[in-house]
C-alpha cells in the first residue's frame, strides 16, 4: 500500500475514449499503469505508486478518468 499518494482510475471514463488506456500506460514514466485484461481499461500497479513523481501527465491525458490524491496534505 502506498504511503504518500493514491491513484484513482475511473475505468468507466477510460473505456469511453479509444486509445486512452494505451496512452496512460505510455505517458507514465514510473509505470504506475498497466493494461487490464478488460478491454480499454487500466490497472494501477500498487508497487509503483510511491514512485510517482507527480508529473501530472496521466491527469493531463485523462482529467476526468485519473486522480492522484496526496495523502499527506
Amino acid at each position: 500500500m502506498a504511503m504518500f499518494i493514491r491513484v484513482d482510475v475511473d475505468n468507466g471514463v477510460v473505456e469511453k475514449t479509444p486509445g486512452l488506456a494505451d496512452k496512460l500506460v505510455e505517458v507514465c514514466p514510473v509505470k504506475i499503469f498497466k493494461l487490464s485484461p478488460q478491454a480499454n481499461a487500466v490497472e494501477v500497479v500498487e508497487d509503483n505508486v510511491d514512485e510517482c513523481t507527480l508529473c501530472d501527465l496521466c491527469m493531463q491525458a485523462s482529467p476526468e478518468g485519473v486522480r492522484v490524491v496526496k495523502l499527506y496534505e
